[in-house]
């Protein structure tokens, strides 16, 4: 692996721009959109409420929006795909207009959990009319015409939870509070304040943060760039970890404090990785990496780092097989209710492929040997990451790794097989 690669941009800051664009009075710009499926399903729904969205360019968006509370009836229902994030962020910022809507997805889609975010926005004055057995899509609600402002705690570690709360705190009077005992990502918070809302954010007990958002704001409109996404990032940045020889500069790539668990963690098993031209751009710290191949050992990664990491466990499961000695991660409940029970498939992805793997509890532990012997098939489950994952352990194992489907792949890294070719890997 050598050379400089691009990754897309943040699928998070994506998905939030577009809904808080939509959200503003005027017309926004927003620059290095990802452009996977996932993101242009929010998009459209954006557009079926009303706003005015259309692409001006490569990875360039223009944003018309209607102001906070101002969307309208949409026609039909709103379709996200295999978009969590789009979907449950959605879920809040219609939540403070006086529409009914209804949300659907894919199978995947609607196997996961909605209930968690419904249960705030009803204490707020949500009307759910309609939804599936066990808090599932499909499901309809009637936002409320009086958004009521709440304190809430939630009781799970989820950037898209608190973001669904703040999203509809913004329609309602006085002010919405979110408290967290574990921290997660503050990509909304960075941008309400980018497009002028009022939120502050503090310390609350030994991990956690209390955020409270003043609420009815007159949002205005802000140009994005988005950053490239960390967690795209991880893919060939551990393909050039575990790659003899490999040397690979990832531009631009978005170090939020909040999102480099796994740059931690790397660097806790011997990793090269150094930061190079650091700088700040719509409120998110961005740096270009580089990497080079390096010998790995096995660590014990604290539960109380997950949420800066949440997606990539994966991919560190991956580095850990090629590492010498075990690593445990710790405290993974989320990850079974992603696009997968992406724990369980973690665990499959690495055991089909001669890697000694355990799940104890909520705990991954993987028992790293320098170098696996691979040969196996995967299994992805409609998850993107699981076979992004497994391609990349093929690169350095003994033998190639197969996965079953890389269609789901585009939710997230469009371009994904050409970028990694031209940096050196052999994908067929």
């Amino acid at each position: 692996m050598q050379g400089r690669a691009r990754v897309p941009g943040d699928k998070s800051i994506s998905h939030r721009a577009l809904i808080l664009a939509a959200l503003t009075v005027g017309e926004t710009t927003i620059s290095g959109l990802l452009e996977g499926e996932d993101v242009l399903h929010t998009a459209e729904a954006m557009r079926a409420l009303g706003a005015r969205v259309e692409r001006t360019g490569d990875h360039a968006w223009r944003v018309h929006g209607v102001g906070v509370g101002g969307f309208a009836q949409p026609a039909g229902l709103l379709d996200f795909g295999n978009s969590g994030t789009g979907v449950r962020l959605a879920i809040g910022a219609v939540a403070g207009a006086s529409v009914t809507v209804t949300f659907d997805g894919d199978a995947s889609l609607r196997s996961r959990p909605m209930q968690r975010v419904l249960d705030p926005l009803e204490k707020m004055g949500v009307r759910v009319i309609h939804v599936a057995d066990g808090g599932r899509l499909p499901l309809t609600l009637r936002g409320a015409a009086d958004p009521i402002p709440i304190v809430y705690e939630t009781p799970v570690a989820s950037a898209q939870l608190k973001s669904a709360v703040l999203l509809a705190g913004l329609a309602a009077p006085g002010e919405t509070t979110v408290i967290e005992t574990e921290a997660t990502r503050d990509h909304t918070e960075r941008l309400l304040k980018h497009f002028g809302a009022k939120v502050s954010s503090k310390p609350y007990g030994e991990h956690g943060r209390r955020i409270i958002l003043q609420g009815q704001p007159e949002l205005e409109p802000a140009s994005v760039l988005v950053p490239a996404d960390p967690s795209s990032a991880a893919f060939p940045l551990v393909a050039a970890l575990i790659m003899p020889g490999s040397e690979l500069i990832i531009d631009a790539v978005m170090t939020n404090p909040l999102r480099t668990g796994l740059l931690t963690t790397l660097r806790e098993m011997g990793a090269s990785i150094e930061a190079l031209e650091k700088r700040d751009d719509g409120g998110e710290e961005i740096a270009d990496l580089r990497v080079r191949a390096s010998a790995l050992k096995g660590v014990d990664v604290p539960a109380e780092r997950a949420p800066s990491m949440i997606d990539e466990y994966p991919i560190l499961a991956v580095a850990a097989a090629f590492a010498e000695g075990p690593t445990r991660m710790r405290g993974l409940k989320e990850l079974r209710v992603k696009e997968s029970d992406r724990l369980t498939a973690t665990a499959d992805m690495l055991r089909a492929n001669g890697v000694t793997a355990e799940i104890e509890g909520d705990d991954l532990i993987v028992q790293g040997k320098g170098r696996p012997a691979g040969g196996g098939e995967v299994k992805t489950h409609m998850d993107h990451r699981i076979a992004m994952a497994a391609l990349v352990m093929g690169l350095g194992a003994d033998n190639p790794v197969r996965v079953d489907d890389s269609g789901f792949i585009a939710t997230s890294f469009p371009g994904f097989v050409e970028l990694m070719r031209a940096v050196g890997a052999d994908l067929t």
